[in-house]
């Protein structure tokens, strides 16, 4: 995958992340990107450990399910304690 439909598939997770997860935190369009790449790697990594390996087909589908799942994660890291840091 280049590197321009990762941005777009992070862009699409994070929001949808965000979307889901909504309030109040630190960080615009770069953050959101950053955190659905990150939830892409994390999410690909428990499908993976999970046994759900997107390779056979329609990983895109299931891929952006994925990588929603690690957003939600990292979001809520994110929320949880590195926000909270940002205001002192």
């Amino acid at each position: 995958m280049s590197f321009i439909w990762w941005i777009i598939f992070g862009l699409i997770a994070g929001a949808l992340a965000k979307w889901i997860m909504p309030g109040k935190d630190p960080g615009g369009f770069i953050v959101t990107i950053l955190i659905g790449i990150g939830g892409a790697f994390v999410g690909g990594y428990i499908g993976r450990a999970l046994g759900f390996d997107s390779a056979g087909g329609s990983g895109l589908g299931w891929g952006l399910i994925w990588a929603i799942i690690g957003a939600l994660i990292i979001l809520y890291i994110w929320k949880k304690f590195i926000a909270p840091n940002f205001s002192k």
